[in-house]
């Protein structure tokens, strides 16, 4: 099922491109940049959720990786933020450069637009998440 904004979500699996292309073009940067994060989150809950994880975990997440605290992503939620806006008012964590690993056939730490790797650092995150991975673990500590 694709989603607006061309996410696609498989069995509960948020995927941010199109697989058929694994270089990255101008108009996949585009895309990602205009996608709204309320959109998206949805697919977040479900995927951490149905693995038994929970919403305060993924928030957790999501604060390591962006600063923003629960009244700050609040306000995220209740508006059309697109993702460019959402990680243009983060205040990324100084050890995000330590996520890397392969998403959706790219590697992360070779990712040369900085919104695009910001937000593959996201699904990197909820997917490690989803898959057990201890906290600690995730947050680099």
């Amino acid at each position: 099922m694709t989603v607006p904004g061309g996410v696609e979500i498989n069995g509960g699996h948020v995927t941010w491109c199109n697989l058929r292309v694994m270089k990255a073009t101008p108009e996949h940067h585009a895309r990602i940049a205009k996608m709204i994060f309320r959109t998206v989150y949805p697919h977040y809950v479900t995927k951490v959720e149905s693995k038994g994880r929970t919403v305060a975990e993924l928030h957790e997440v999501i604060q390591w990786l962006t600063g923003y605290d629960e009244q700050a992503l609040k306000a995220h939620l209740e508006r059309d933020t697109t993702f460019e806006e959402f990680f243009a008012g983060a205040t990324i964590n100084p050890n995000a450069h330590l996520i890397t690993g392969v998403i959706c056939g790219y590697r992360i730490e070779d990712i040369e637009n900085p919104l695009t790797q910001k937000t593959r650092y996201m699904d990197k995150l909820v997917d490690e998440l989803a898959k057990g991975k201890k906290l600690e673990k995730i947050l680099r500590q």
